[in-house]
């Protein structure tokens, strides 16, 4: 079977983006087309300024939300990365392999970078080298496929090259990944600021849909939605964000088409109460299985230990024969 990777950062609660980009593909496509990993990637979110207590509360958090989304322990593998030593073993041999330049081109390092300059924070070296870290995630299992947004494909593309020059240097011991994406809605927007993405980490929360909404903050969010200037319901991103954005939306809950939908609307109201509405009846069982889950962490914990069992099991074969191959002498 194809084997894919994905994971997501613990650095803030889960939203509707997260859903509608990844969840949902994972729960319904993935995990039984293939042989699947999806992890807390909770080193990740080291790489700023945090708490250590949040960071642990959202890791279990978003555990329990990958469960209750729909992922099946008895048929993918559910586990958080730093429970699993390959992957910080592995990233430190990547780091030999790539370079400077490299990584210093990856577009999210430029933002985050500027964003912390801005803000008078210094800059973690793990932020650099982050990529390096996911490129361990990926290739430490052998992955063929890794579903992401359009945000993360340079990522693949520089585990890609990581994977090639390896080989070329050391012999074939990594499987070339190719990044997935989703047909729709793979990038939804902050209903505030659609021209940004819906991110799980931004401090100000009035533009985004969070799993864990009750219905109406939900509806008051999307009813609140900012739209674009003229009454006509078109779908075109440049010219119309917002509008775009809420077509989008709608179209993932209800499975239709965003162009098609525009003809069905003559005003912004109507076209944002039944988004409010789909995206309510789209999240409601999320809830309701997350709340049967958090009052039993114990179950959680277990599917996350036998996660992590199985896991390295997949990689540490792997890992073990890159150490072999870069030329360090076994234990």
């Amino acid at each position: 079977m194809t084997r894919i990777f994905s994971g997501i950062k613990p650095t803030g609660h889960l939203t509707l983006g997260n859903y509608l980009g990844a969840l949902r593909r994972w729960v319904d496509v993935d995990q039984h087309q293939a042989d699947a990993l999806f992890s807390v990637v909770d080193l990740h979110a080291l790489t700023v300024e945090h708490d250590p207590a949040r960071v642990r509360r959202l890791s279990r958090q978003a555990a329990t939300l990958m469960l209750a989304a729909g992922l099946d322990p008895e048929l993918c593998t559910v586990f958080v990365q730093s429970h699993v030593d390959e992957h910080a073993r592995l990233s430190y041999l990547l780091e030999c392999t790539a370079t400077d330049g490299e990584l210093r081109r990856m577009i999210q390092y430029k933002e985050k970078a500027a964003r912390a300059q801005a803000a008078g924070q210094s800059v973690r070296l793990s932020l650099l080298t982050y990529p390096v870290l996911m490129a361990a995630d990926i290739l430490a299992y052998g992955t063929d496929e890794v579903p992401v947004g359009d945000d993360q494909t340079q990522h693949v593309e520089l585990t890609r090259d990581l994977a090639v020059r390896f080989n070329q240097r050391y012999g074939h011991t990594f499987t070339v990944p190719k990044a997935t994406h989703p047909p729709v809605a793979a990038r939804v927007m902050d209903l505030q600021d659609p021209t940004s993405k819906m991110g799980k980490s931004h401090e100000a929360g009035a533009g985004i849909v969070y799993l864990l909404d009750e219905a109406d903050v939900v509806r008051k969010k999307i009813m609140r939605a900012v739209t674009d200037s003229g009454r006509e319901v078109e779908y075109d991103r440049a010219a119309r964000p917002g509008v775009t954005n809420l077509l989008e939306v709608l179209a993932a809950c209800e499975g239709g088409d965003p162009i098609e939908l525009a003809g069905a609307y003559e005003s912004y109201g109507a076209l944002k109460k039944d988004t409010a509405e789909a995206v309510v009846e789209l999240l409601r069982p999320v809830r309701e299985r997350h709340a049967e889950l958090a009052a039993d962490p114990g179950h959680v914990d277990d599917v996350l230990r036998k996660g992590a069992e199985r896991a390295r099991g997949m990689a540490r074969p792997r890992v073990d024969a890159a150490y072999r191959a870069i030329g360090l002498l076994p234990a």
